[in-house]
């Protein structure tokens, strides 16, 4: 598994007077999640999102830019959270291989 993975955005975010068309999203470490409760961060609640999401994106987006996300922008971007936060299906097998 990938630590970043890029994104292409279906519709742009306006950051500033840029607007962003494609950004890296990298795997967040234990600092990323400070003042959020993982349980709210793992059921993908937009709040915790909101929080994270600055940390982890380059460039950066704002924490009220992620409320501005289109919806299909969003979805993409919480499947590759659940990536992140899933086990290593490689390690499950290596496991499985060597019992």
């Amino acid at each position: 598994m990938t630590s970043s993975k890029k994104i292409t955005l279906k519709n742009g975010i306006k950051s500033g007077k840029t607007t962003i068309t494609e950004f890296t999203i990298r795997k967040p470490v234990t600092g990323d999640l400070r003042g959020v409760k993982l349980l709210e961060f793992i059921d993908l609640d937009i709040d915790s999102l909101a929080k994270v999401l600055p940390r982890i994106t380059t460039p950066s987006i704002a924490e009220h830019e992620v409320y501005t996300l289109d919806l299909i922008d969003l979805s993409e971007i919480t499947k590759e959270v659940i990536n992140f936060l899933s086990p290593n299906s490689n390690d499950a097998n290596k496991e499985s291989l060597t019992e």
